[in-house]
């Protein structure tokens, strides 16, 4: 099943509804990314651009267009950025058809 990176910044407000009523967002957002036919296979709070960071497995890009939407929807989200991932070997995979796809670059 494809893998996609999560990147979550909350707004003022949602770390503000935080603060007063601590939680553990993954837990409560896991029910959702497994009605979309995936599951979270890692999740971590962070600091910096972004305040949480989930890996999860999707069955497509629209399941995953579909979580980023609810996320961002949801209101208490500033910003949500999706990528999905390669496994390193999707990647060599992915050089291979590069190398075959007969692509000329500017000035070449």
């Amino acid at each position: 099943m494809p893998r996609y990176l999560q990147q979550i910044t909350y707004t003022q407000e949602a770390w503000q509804a935080l603060i007063k009523n601590p939680q553990n967002r993954i837990d409560a957002v896991r029910p959702a990314v497994e009605k979309l036919g995936g599951k979270i296979e890692t999740a971590y709070f962070a600091f910096g651009d972004y305040d949480v960071i989930v890996i999860a497995e999707l069955p497509d890009n629209v399941s995953a267009a579909a979580l980023a939407v609810a996320f961002a929807g949801g209101g208490a989200c500033r910003n949500v950025k999706t990528t999905p991932l390669l496994s390193a070997a999707e990647a060599v995979e992915a050089m291979k058809k590069a190398g075959q796809s007969g692509y000329k670059a500017v000035g070449a």
